[in-house]
């Protein structure tokens, strides 16, 4: 649907071209007087105000699962991950990135640290900075090093740490636009939280803390939501009466649905966990494309979609 319609306006011109043109340095669309002028008839469409205005995600860092995957942490008892499936399954989800428009950086497997495949816990990346976590499973401490490392890279001075007694995993923080919700967990504490909260102040973001210590379905935050964009959050039931959450349009996901809720927004396509359809039918009937990935062996090691990969 988006692509026609930017095609429409701009025959030369597809929503992925706009995503490319952006990558290479142009200007996007809506930062352009003649831009919004001709496009701001169409913002209403899912995902498409944030590609135009330029907030386009072009690259993404992640690791392949060692041989050791299943000797990570897990509060589920799915089954033990086959590691041949799990590996068709991460092959799959990064052609499903590049297919969004982003280029990925691969790191190396690494069997000192089980759990490393989940890059999304080690490091917070946004626009304005990025941010080291310190995991809160004693275990993943050293999975920071590899991540520093490469966005060192990436953001130089603009790089910051949780430092002691702080402990943050990436999965309890989600990006709503300029406002971040951050999850106070098994995982990530209040020091850690706090620490956070005062880092992002810096960049120019607010933030809402939100304490999941009481729920046993969930470990981090993100196992039970995600922006949509347009002021719109992917939420499980759990999470309805939150006054944070008030001021934001809810697409409602039920106790049968719960693991979908972590979905994955990019550029202009949402990746969801297949074998859920629900969830899969209320994106796709609000006009989000969708791009469905088996999950099996991840979900058995309390892993989903946005665990897999930092997008920046």
């Amino acid at each position: 649907m988006y692509e026609s319609t930017i095609r429409m306006l701009r025959p030369n011109q597809t929503a992925s071209r706009v995503i490319e043109q952006v990558r290479k340095g142009a200007t996007p669309p809506l930062q352009s007087r003649r831009g919004r002028a001709r496009l701001a008839p169409f913002l209403t469409c899912p995902g498409l105000a944030g590609i135009l205005r330029g907030t386009v995600l072009t690259k993404a860092i992640v690791r392949e699962p060692c041989r050791n995957f299943s000797d990570g942490e897990t509060s589920v008892d799915l089954g033990k991950p086959d590691y041949d499936l799990a590996l068709r399954q991460h092959e799959a989800y990064c052609r499903a990135l590049e297919s969004c428009g982003l280029s990925l950086i691969h790191l190396s497997a690494d069997e000192r640290y089980p759990d490393s495949t989940f890059v999304e816990d080690t490091a917070i990346v946004t626009e304005r900075g990025a941010v080291i976590t310190r995991p809160g499973a004693p275990s993943r401490l050293g999975e920071t090093d590899a991540i520093r490392h490469e966005l060192s890279n990436h953001y130089r001075e603009k790089l910051h740490e949780i430092s002691a007694p702080g402990t943050v995993d990436g999965g309890d923080v989600c990006e709503a636009g300029n406002h971040f919700f951050v999850g106070i967990s098994r995982r990530t504490n209040e020091p850690g939280a706090a620490q956070l909260a005062r880092i992002l102040e810096s960049f120019g973001y607010s933030s809402s803390l939100i304490d999941i210590r009481g729920l046993s379905n969930i470990l981090h935050l993100k196992s039970g939501m995600a922006y949509a964009g347009d002021n719109r959050l992917v939420a499980i039931e759990a999470f309805s009466g939150l006054k944070e959450f008030s001021t934001y349009e809810r697409v409602h996901v039920n106790s049968t649905q719960e693991y979908a809720a972590n979905c994955l927004f990019i550029n202009d396509r949402v990746l969801v966990p297949a074998g859920f359809p629900g969830v899969q039918r209320q994106l796709e009937d609000l006009g989000y494309p969708t791009i469905a990935l088996e999950m099996s062996e991840f979900q058995k090691m309390d892993g989903g979609l946005s665990c897999l990969s930092l997008r920046f």
